[in-house]
């Protein structure tokens, strides 16, 4: 999962995409008689077991990788050849679509204030300070839109690193207005413990940018002016990557239903819940599925790459596809974490019921989250809503007015006393403590959780590839 992306400028095709990829009807008949039974049969067939033993597969690639499945590293194109020869042996018809991807790394990240060290890590994609850049601390207000607008940075010294609070833009409209008003650099204080491992996307314009934790942040609240040094040295690339693609070969292709999981994990590790579970949850429903169901409509699965430097991967399929071709896709389903070792029971809110953040999505998406919540409660557990926050691939989908849903069992944001007491696990920790971390490995992931999700997820596109009932005005 992937920190307040920005999807504009994010990555450009550089292969044709074929039929499979971008919708056209080609290769998909729908069958005689669709299976009335196909979604019980697939609960009972697609299992949390057969989704970990592709999660081991993947932290045997890490290690045999350096410890990650980045974007643009060998670890990550061994990802892509297990998932696609998994999804052919099971009769798919599969691409492997093509397009450039920014990569980063950073050598250098620190910040010290008043002589002390804080601990700091520069946002990716950020540039480079000049050598150490010592400026003075420049605090602007700390609430929801913190940064959002020009006049929050109006009167800062120039020259000054700007002290913004995560909240409801992009950081790279944090780090723009700021270079825009004459600051030298950007800080963005996190409104969760841990710290903050957010981007700038592509954006241009940036002034080099940092991310604190809401503890060290609410130390420098009361620094306004204080000396400080910062020192970023960073590395941006361009890169050729790939998604999966894979769509059965029955169902009519004028009504699509669409699930997908990003692959690729943070350069920091192995990423086996983020989004390892999500990548092998999907790849198990895939392969109990099969190539040839009998469904009434057709069915596709994609893994994206590059979703950790800005949903690049899931924003160059949609941007590839035709106007007219983007109606077929009937909903797209989103797997981002799904194992969480503290997990909560989460479904993103399509019909705006929660009444937080970025509201419903486009007309369908309240009928997905109703039949997700549902699935999961089958399980034995009542999930709650989350926003379409923006955090991961559903964002370019949602923007193209597709309908939405996912699951998800969170990063790094606190489980509070009540939801501990309603799902289990601790309240006052984060549902993933390794959140983007070296330790993001198997030992990392709920089983129980990954194994319900697994059979909702199931269990939703079995329903939604026999029936739209819901989806279509």
């Amino acid at each position: 999962m992937h920190h307040r992306p920005t999807l504009s400028g994010a990555a450009t095709l550089v292969t044709a995409l074929t039929c499979a990829v971008v919708l056209v009807a080609c290769g998909g008949s729908a069958p005689p008689e669709p299976d009335q039974a196909l979604p019980a049969a697939l609960v009972s067939q697609a299992s949390g077991d057969g989704a970990y033993s592709h999660l081991e597969e993947l932290q045997r690639i890490a290690d045999a990788n350096g410890g990650n499945r980045a974007v643009g590293t060998p670890g990550y194109d061994a990802s892509v050849e297990y998932v696609a020869g998994k999804l052919r042996d099971a009769g798919y018809d599969v691409e492997t679509p093509s397009f450039d991807a920014a990569t980063f790394a950073v050598q250098t990240q620190t910040l010290t204030v008043d002589g002390a060290p804080v601990e700091a890590t520069a946002l990716s994609f950020s540039p480079s300070t000049p050598g150490p850049l010592t400026a003075p601390l420049a605090v602007i207000a700390q609430d929801d839109t913190s940064g959002c607008e020009a006049s929050d940075f109006a009167g800062i010294p120039a020259g000054a690193i700007a002290v913004a609070r995560r909240g409801t833009c992009p950081f790279g409209v944090k780090s723009q207005l700021a270079g825009a008003a004459g600051a030298a650099a950007v800080v963005v204080v996190n409104t969760e413990d841990g710290p903050l491992n957010g981007t700038l996307g592509e954006t241009t314009g940036t002034v080099p940018s940092a991310g604190v934790s809401r503890s060290v942040g609410a130390g420098l609240a009361g620094k306004n002016g204080a000396q400080a040094v910062l020192t970023l040295a960073t590395r941006t690339e361009r890169k050729t990557t790939r998604n999966v693609i894979a769509q059965t070969r029955t169902g009519d292709t004028g009504n699509v239903i669409m699930a997908g999981a990003h692959l690729d994990s943070v350069p920091e590790g192995p990423g086996i819940n983020d989004n390892g579970t999500g990548s092998a949850g999907l790849l198990e429903v895939a392969t109990r599925l099969g190539g040839s169901p009998a469904t009434r409509n057709a069915v596709r699965f994609a893994w994206w790459s590059a979703e950790e430097a800005g949903l690049l991967g899931s924003t160059a399929y949609v941007r590839a596809l035709p106007a007219e071709q983007r109606p077929t896709i009937a909903l797209y389903l989103n797997l981002d974490m799904i194992g969480s070792p503290n997990p909560g029971y989460l479904v993103y809110d399509g019909d705006g019921s929660d009444k937080q953040g970025a509201g419903p999505g486009p007309q369908g998406s309240a009928t997905a989250e109703q039949v997700l919540a549902d699935q999961l409660r089958t399980t034995g557990v009542t999930p709650a809503g989350t926003d379409f926050d923006g955090r991961s691939d559903y964002g370019p989908f949602i923007e193209a007015g597709i309908p939405a849903g996912g699951l998800f069992t969170g990063a790094e944001e606190v489980k509070t006393p009540e939801q501990a007491a309603r799902w289990g696990g601790e309240g006052g920790k984060p549902y993933d403590s390794c959140y983007h971390q070296a330790c993001d490995t198997l030992a990392n992931v709920d089983r129980t959780a990954l194994d319900r999700n697994v059979d909702a997820l199931a269990g939703a596109v079995g329903r939604f590839a026999l029936s739209l009932d819901g989806m279509r005005p």
